[in-house]
């Protein structure tokens, strides 16, 4: 059987290192994307969720929160997402809270991307989650 494949989106070459791995001990398929390049139109986020067919994207909404979570939404919303589930990471989750609402689709926001038994733990459950709608 294939394993999960998970994206990680993140503004830190180092954060989604720090995140792969427990990711992919945990056994999931792990790629990755840079913030960054999204906005900059260096990253086809479509062709790649369209390619590798990610079924969780641990996103990281970072300073300035509001300028990140518009990138955020964007992403959200192309087509290619619609089967996706996502659990955001920030360092300031309450904020992030507060902009998410009740988003469905949003499983978790995670404290901090260092917390990672918390996101692979956010991972599962989202994957789950998505097996049962």
């Amino acid at each position: 059987m294939d394993s999960e494949v998970v994206a990680i989106i993140n503004s830190s070459p180092d954060t989604v290192d720090l995140i792969r791995i427990p990711l992919q001990r945990a056994g999931f398929t792990v790629l990755s994307g840079y913030t960054f390049d999204i906005r900059d139109g260096r990253f086809d986020v479509s062709a790649f969720v369209e390619r590798h067919r990610p079924r969780v994207l641990v996103y990281d909404v970072a300073p300035p929160y509001e300028e990140n979570w518009r990138l955020f939404q964007h992403v959200r919303r192309l087509e290619v997402m619609r089967d996706c589930r996502f659990v955001i990471t920030s360092v300031n989750p309450r904020h992030v809270e507060a902009l998410a609402g009740r988003d469905e689709r949003i499983y978790e926001v995670v404290g901090r991307p260092v917390d990672l038994d918390e996101i692979v733990n956010a991972v599962k459950e989202a994957l789950k989650a998505r097996a049962t709608r």
